[in-house]
């Protein structure tokens, strides 16, 4: 019965276009193949039941039942067979069917939220999540993702290399763990299989009394350049100092990969 609802979630996230939500795209046709030979094997186990009434009614001739018995006997076997199992079977693999979809159409799929970020710790292994070993230092900067920055400033977060450098990131707020009153990540979370290792990588953004005008878990879009962190606490030497920052609508794409 759960392999029923698994089948029925994966199918419906599919069609719906929300399954990246969950796992990485590029790993969604395997989790729709599975789905699809789950619920071949499924229908098999109702269409073939292991044993019928014919086979019951076989085994009962074959085991004589005393005289004295007889009657009684019969009286049982007649009230078990009122109900014949397949019946049961279909009618409750279409109560858990249903029940899947309603909850699918009630409880939509939500993306994960700053609250998860903050108990993963963000950016703490940006070398784990850039599994190419790609060495972003000198790269080219303008197509740069929240997690190309991320990466960057872990490996070489050299403050007067980097001071003026051009920034456009946009992701969740975040508020910095070390330094909440003055920084906040422009946060975004990174799957490389499914939902579960999703890491969170961010980029800092310096901008004092900022629960003025944002709160957690809004998205948002900055722009502007690299600067030593005046606050200078915590373990971020550089941050954005944002010239423009507005709020946004979250993608339909919400996490990197």
């Amino acid at each position: 019965m759960l392999a029923l609802v698994g089948i029925v979630a994966t199918v419906w996230l599919a069609l719906t276009g929300q399954l990246g939500l969950y796992i990485n795209p590029d790993t969604s046709w395997f989790a729709i193949l599975m789905a699809s030979i789950g619920a071949v094997f499924v229908v098999a186990a109702f269409a073939f039941p292991p044993l019928d009434d014919e086979h019951v009614s076989e085994a009962d001739a074959a085991s004589p039942v005393p005289h004295g018995k007889l009657h009684e006997h019969e009286h049982e076997h007649e009230h078990a067979s009122s109900t014949p199992p397949g019946k049961i079977r279909t009618a409750l693999a279409a109560m858990i069917v249903v029940g899947a979809t309603l909850a699918l159409l009630v409880l939509p799929p939500a993306t994960l939220t700053s609250a998860v970020a903050a108990q993963r710790s963000i950016n703490s292994d940006t070398s784990a999540i850039n599994q190419g070993g790609t060495t972003l230092v000198g790269a080219d900067t303008s197509s740069f993702t929240v997690k190309d920055w991320a990466v960057l400033l872990r490996q070489n977060p050299d403050v007067d290399a980097y001071t003026g450098t051009p920034v456009t990131a946009s992701g969740f707020v975040l508020a910095s763990a070390e330094d909440s009153e003055n920084v906040f990540f422009i946060t975004r979370f990174v799957v490389t299989h499914c939902a579960i290792d999703a890491q969170p990588v961010g980029v800092p953004v310096y901008l004092p009394g900022w629960q003025d005008d944002y709160e957690a878990d809004q998205w948002v879009e900055a722009s502007g350049a690299l600067a030593a962190n005046p606050a200078q606490t915590g373990t971020d030497p550089l941050v954005l100092v944002p010239e423009e920052l507005e709020r946004i609508e979250e993608p339909s794409d919400p996490y990197v990969y």
